[in-house]
C-alpha cells in the first residue's frame, strides 16, 4: 500500500520566501545598485520553471537552486552574477527554457557563465 504525501502549500510558500530572504541577507555585502532586482528576476524564473517539480524527498525542487545560490553567496562570497547562475543552473536542463532565453533576460555574461559550469559538470 502506497502512502499518499500530504502537502501544505501555504507552509511551502512561506518556507520558500524564508529561504529567499536568507539568500538576500547572505548576499548583502556584495550587492550593488540593481543587483537585488536581478536576483529577484532569476529567483522568479527559477521558481516558475520548477513550480511543478519535486525532489525524491517530496520537497519542492526550488529548495535546491536556492541552496546552491546560498552557498555561492554565504560560503564562497560570490556576487550577483554567480547567484543568478546558481538560481538558474538547472532551468535549461529541466525545463523548456533555453540558453537564448537566459541570454535575452539576463544578458550574454550570465548565459556564458551559466553555460560553462553546466557543460563541465556534464563531462564528469
Amino acid at each position: 500500500m502506497k502512502t499518499e504525501l500530504v502537502i501544505d502549500l501555504e507552509a511551502e510558500k512561506q518556507e520558500i520566501l524564508k529561504r529567499y530572504r536568507a539568500l538576500l541577507r547572505a548576499s548583502k555585502s556584495t550587492l550593488q545598485k540593481g543587483d537585488k532586482k536581478e536576483i529577484r528576476k532569476a529567483f522568479d524564473m527559477a521558481l516558475e520553471s520548477h513550480k511543478d517539480m519535486r525532489r525524491k524527498s517530496g520537497e519542492p525542487y526550488i529548495y535546491h537552486p536556492i541552496a546552491v545560490a546560498q552557498i555561492a553567496a554565504e560560503e564562497i562570497g560570490l556576487g550577483t552574477t554567480s547567484i543568478v547562475c546558481a538560481l538558474l543552473h538547472d532551468v535549461v536542463e529541466d525545463t523548456d527554457i533555453t540558453l537564448e532565453d537566459i541570454e535575452r533576460e539576463f544578458g550574454k555574461k550570465n548565459s556564458q557563465n551559466y553555460r560553462w559550469p553546466n557543460q563541465n559538470f556534464r563531462s564528469f
